[in-house]
């Protein structure tokens, strides 16, 4: 399978990590994402992707067109049909607040089709980027699509929702949080509300996700993994806690994820294996 992407020019990459084109036969049809510290668009131009959550309550969803999902606190399963042709956006944390009118708890651990909250729109946005355009034109469309709605003026809070999110990332998770709030000069219930408001989620929860992304992006399995080693370096000084919290983000125990990641290893340069996972 192939991926096609690149950071936006400015302003857009103040808000948008990287947009995106995968197309191709996956090597691997069904993976399992680990929360990652990302929001997304997905217009697709091929067949059905099925989301399966972690959450057994939740019932899996068969989703054609596109749709958009918030930050998610939980890992989930996409199974993909072959082959894939998908023009998407990684946006950060708190990047979708000012392209979509809507709080982000609504699309926190959610998925949601893109007319639900660019009404009347992906009809025309899948005309544009067609069935057989070039990865650079639908490069292109996606990112002129994002400029058209980028409001005007930032919503009162999401910069300072953006600065402090921004040194969350910087530090891999690591400030303290009563750091950040010093920083930021609000009280700590005050920047929950704001990162609620526009990442869906609080400092502390941003915090958790970035540190374990920093840690899944760091394990080489190629090579001999102290687990120890690798969790203190990532932020992790309980070592019980550390265990906990990755099989609550993977699915896998340490040692079962090596197993896995060495029999499936990720292909180098290929962003969708980083942290998403083979699913069995």
């Amino acid at each position: 399978m192939k991926y096609v992407g690149r950071v936006p020019a400015p302003p857009l990459d103040r808000f948008v990590d990287d947009v995106y084109c995968l197309t191709g036969v996956p090597r691997h049809p069904r993976m399992n994402v680990p929360p990652m510290p990302s929001a997304h668009l997905f217009v697709n131009l091929g067949g059905p992707v099925r989301l399966r959550d972690s959450d057994p309550s939740v019932p899996p969803a068969v989703l054609t067109d596109g749709w958009f999902m918030g930050v998610w606190t939980r890992r989930f399963v996409v199974e993909y049909s072959t082959p894939v042709r998908l023009v998407g956006v990684h946006f950060k944390p708190w990047g979708m607040a000012p392209f979509a009118d809507l709080p982000a708890t609504e699309l926190r651990d959610r998925w949601a089709p893109v007319d639900a909250v660019w009404r009347r729109s992906l009809d025309r946005i899948r005309n544009r980027l067609g069935e057989l355009a070039p990865a650079d034109e639908a490069l292109r469309v996606i990112e002129e699509e994002l400029r058209s709605r980028l409001a005007a003026a930032p919503a009162r809070g999401l910069d300072l929702v953006g600065h402090a999110a921004g040194r969350l990332a910087t530090t891999h998770g690591t400030l303290p949080i009563g750091a950040l709030t010093e920083a930021a000069g609000v009280s700590g219930n005050h920047l929950a509300t704001l990162f609620k408001s526009y990442v869906g989620i609080t400092p502390k929860r941003v915090a958790r996700i970035y540190r374990f992304a920093r840690l899944i992006l760091s394990v080489d399995a190629l090579r001999p993994v102290d687990w120890a080693d690798v969790a203190q370096t990532a932020g992790y000084f309980d070592q019980a806690h550390f265990g906990r919290e990755f099989k609550e983000f993977t699915g896998h125990t340490p040692t079962e994820y090596l197993a896995l990641r060495r029999r499936f290893p990720a292909e180098p340069g290929f962003p969708p294996d980083s942290g998403p996972m083979p699913a069995e």
